[in-house]
């Protein structure tokens, strides 16, 4: 098959000045802003959620109006939380500011992926001896509250690999060593639960109660400790990792797809959690040639693109747990963009999508201000910039599409 570049396929031009003036947004904005998570952040909103998952008719009645704020006046977070500032967020943006400067050249990018860096080591989670990295806020879950800060094993990749990708400009030995830190925590502090001989699943938090079953956050483990064996030239690291992607490749359905957990409740499929798998069975597959991965991600693929789009574009779910109050999703856009070029060439399906998703984004998605759509809402849109859903990931996800854009 004939592989178009991306160069040529894209319009790059166009690609840059979105990118551009997004920049230009971000510079006037500030790094802390509201969150998906605000309608339930505070007091109000967690002790719905908690109810919710407690009593479902009782619940229901509690979290009705916060849903109906969340659809229909996104803008109404701003009463119910504060803005902050999000860790995923500013490890994204460090990636992003990072593949600017290898694109432009510009010292100011550098300049500006450091200072991200810098504050993913000011807000590292406390009372933890190696570096960890979670949420701001309380996070009420079906199976308890994560409170403010507890490390998560779903965000450290994203430190961890903004860490990487300046040290190997720079070789400042002080990223080095949080990089260290950083998979010496993945390695330590989370629990595995064997599934099979030979295969695992990893808890979510460091939390003695966590079980695990949650099919990505094991897939993000693994491909931390893949990367941290190279690095780091560990074995033990590779053999942990091992036993994680042991339990993904097990956990694959017949037809290709994942379920959110294995724990026989939270079985849906949505589109950003599948790209995140599939994401890292890429990394995996690129350091060690893994076949089980390939054959992994070519079933993947399959079922991807032909359950989670609709007209080219991504939709939230193929199996939703419960009723969607919005029609498309930036996280999926963001994360969709990042898995189609990372495997760009390998799918002629995936390619065409790609390029329909940036027209997409170029044409409706980016407001006048340079920021973009959160939501394409059932009726209208959600506008309010969340830096962690997805301003940031879809910034690093453009400048990434652009740094490979470039180098073809």
């Amino acid at each position: 098959m004939s592989v178009l570049p991306i160069a040529r396929a894209l319009p790059l031009s166009r690609l840059r000045t979105a990118i551009d003036h997004f920049v230009e947004w971000l510079d006037a904005y500030g790094e802390t802003s509201h969150d998906q998570q605000d309608f339930f952040a505070g007091r109000i909103g967690q002790r719905a959620k908690a109810l919710y998952y407690r009593n479902r008719v009782l619940g229901t009645m509690s979290v009705t109006p916060l849903i109906f704020f969340e659809a229909f006046v996104p803008s109404a977070r701003r009463l119910f939380w504060k803005p902050q500032r999000f860790p995923i967020a500013d490890a994204h943006y460090a990636m992003g500011f990072t593949f600017l400067f290898q694109v432009t050249g510009a010292e100011s990018h550098y300049r500006r992926a450091v200072s991200f860096l810098d504050a993913l080591e000011a807000t590292r989670s406390p009372g933890y001896e190696r570096h960890g990295w979670g949420y701001p806020f309380d996070w009420v879950t079906r199976t308890g509250t994560i409170r403010a800060g507890t490390p998560l094993i779903t965000t450290l990749g994203y430190p961890y690999e903004a860490f990487r990708q300046v040290y190997k400009l720079d070789k400042d030995d002080r990223w080095r060593k949080i990089m260290q830190s950083s998979a010496q925590h993945a390695l330590l502090d989370y629990r595995d639960y064997e599934t099979s001989p030979g295969a695992a699943t990893c808890a979510y938090t460091p939390n003695s109660g966590d079980q695990g079953t949650v099919v990505n956050a094991s897939a993000y483990r693994a491909a931390l400790l893949t990367k941290a064996a190279v690095d780091f030239s560990e074995p033990q690291y590779r053999q942990v990792a091992e036993r994680n992607l042991n339990f993904v490749l097990a956990s694959q359905n017949a037809d290709g797809s994942w379920h959110y957990a294995m724990d026989g409740q939270r079985d849906f499929v949505d589109h950003f959690h599948t790209c995140f798998v599939l994401k890292a069975l890429a990394t995996i597959e690129s350091i060690t040639a893994d076949r089980r991965c390939t054959e992994a991600i070519q079933r993947g693929v399959h079922y991807y693109v032909h359950h989670l789009f609709d007209a080219g574009l991504p939709k939230p779910f193929s199996r939703a747990p419960r009723l969607t109050i919005y029609h498309r999703e930036l996280y999926d856009y963001a994360e969709c963009l990042n898995l189609a070029t990372v495997l760009y060439g390998r799918f002629a399906s995936l390619d065409a999508i790609l390029v329909t998703l940036v027209s997409d984004l170029l044409a409706r998605w980016q407001t006048p201000q340079g920021s973009f759509r959160s939501r394409k809402l059932l009726f209208g849109w959600d506008n309010v910039p969340m830096h962690r859903w997805a301003q940031a990931q879809l910034f690093r996800s453009l400048c990434f599409l652009l740094h490979r854009g470039m180098e073809t």
